[in-house]
């Protein structure tokens, strides 16, 4: 057998892990997470952003974009600053060049008693031929702004130039369930409401009002798609590699990863699994695990709980112990939650400090 040499430097990346203070009491009631606890007791508190609630970027794409340096130190006064979307553009197989490029995403917007509000664009189950068609309709309506578009995988599409690709829009997941007012894109210049996005929804939801593909969606109990939404603006620029490995499912790290050129692959279901597939590794590892994200937009907080149990015995258990034996030199938790995030580090020096005693009560957002 080939020696395995232990993974050293650990970082976890974990979306919606950190409830706000009013949310903790249900999310974590009856909770056991022994190993958790112990690592966020002894760890060493190396960042907390408590963020706002009007923010329009998620804190684990603000983190990630800051991590390799998406953001410059310049941009650091715009704590909203998370220009992904030519990093996504690169994951799905695109081309984003020097041009400045924004997300565009088929979404559902319900209709509630005096708003709309935008419904998580994850649980809609749009299929790629579905998502295509939709691509067909609405191409021409975009092309005729002037702007150019890519679309290397028909679940997103991108745009590029003025009337489009400079506008600040919220991230789906920022607007989800809540009234989409505040959340539609504006001129990032003058704060306005843009007249050129508001045209183009406007068409697009009209050649998609009643189209078949929305009635035999209807016809299986599903929503229709009768919107979009725009997202992620800016342009792609140098990055720093942060990580030797980058493990990850979401479209944004992993783009950064190619950009940093790092080959990112999926996380493995394991500490143990990541440990015997370390063999001649070097350097600090990422792992972005993403269990939470749709128990916390939907507040299913037993879902979220039990979530939470099962990192438990499959990675802070297992990393603590290689803590304790020296396989593991040292572990990094970010857990972000939909305003704030918290970075913590444990070495094998931070568990005899057995007179620290951080609940993860003392590290939630307010």
């Amino acid at each position: 057998m080939p020696s395995i040499m232990p993974v050293h430097d650990l970082h976890l990346l974990l979306p919606f892990a950190l409830p706000s203070a009013a949310e903790a009491a249900t999310a974590l009631h009856g909770l056991k997470s022994a190993a958790l606890d112990k690592l966020l007791a002894r760890a060493t508190l190396e960042e907390r952003v408590i963020g706002e609630d009007f923010q329009r970027t998620l804190p684990h794409e603000r983190w990630i974009a800051r991590r390799f340096g998406a953001v410059t130190p310049a941009d650091t006064r715009y704590s909203d600053d998370a220009p992904l979307a030519p990093f996504i553009l690169l994951a799905d197989g695109g081309t984003p060049g020097d041009a400045l490029w924004a997300c565009i995403e088929p979404v559902h917007v319900r209709i509630a008693h005096d708003h709309l509000v935008l419904i998580d664009p994850d649980t809609l189950g749009v299929h790629t031929e579905e998502a295509r068609k939709l691509l067909e309709i609405a191409r021409p309506v975009i092309e005729d702004l002037g702007v150019t578009l890519q679309a290397p995988t028909p679940l997103r599409w991108y745009v590029s130039g003025e009337a489009l690709g400079a506008l600040a829009g919220a991230s789906p997941l920022r607007a989800t369930g809540r009234n989409i007012e505040i959340w539609l894109p504006h001129e990032a210049r003058t704060g306005q409401r843009s007249r050129a996005w508001m045209k183009l929804q406007n068409e697009v939801q009209m050649a998609w009002f009643e189209h078949p593909l929305n009635l035999e969606r209807e016809s299986r109990g599903l929503p229709p798609i009768n919107s979009i939404w725009l997202h992620g603006q800016g342009a792609l620029r140098p990055v720093k590699t942060p990580f030797a490995r980058v493990m990850s499912i979401a479209a944004a790290t992993r783009g950064l990863a190619l950009a940093a050129g790092v080959k990112p692959s999926l996380p493995p279901e394991s500490f143990a699994e990541l440990a015997n597939s370390s063999t001649g590794a070097h350097g600090a590892t990422l792992v972005e695990l993403d269990p939470f994200t749709a128990p916390f937009i939907e507040q299913d907080w037993a879902n979220w709980n039990a979530s939470l149990k099962s990192l438990e015995a499959a990675w802070f258990a297992p990393a603590l112990q290689a803590i304790t034996d020296g396989s593991l030199g040292r572990l990094s938790l970010t857990l972000c939650g939909d305003t704030g995030s918290v970075t913590v580090s444990v070495t094998r020096a931070n568990l005899r400090k057995f007179w620290r005693r951080r609940p993860i009560a003392a590290l939630l957002i307010e």
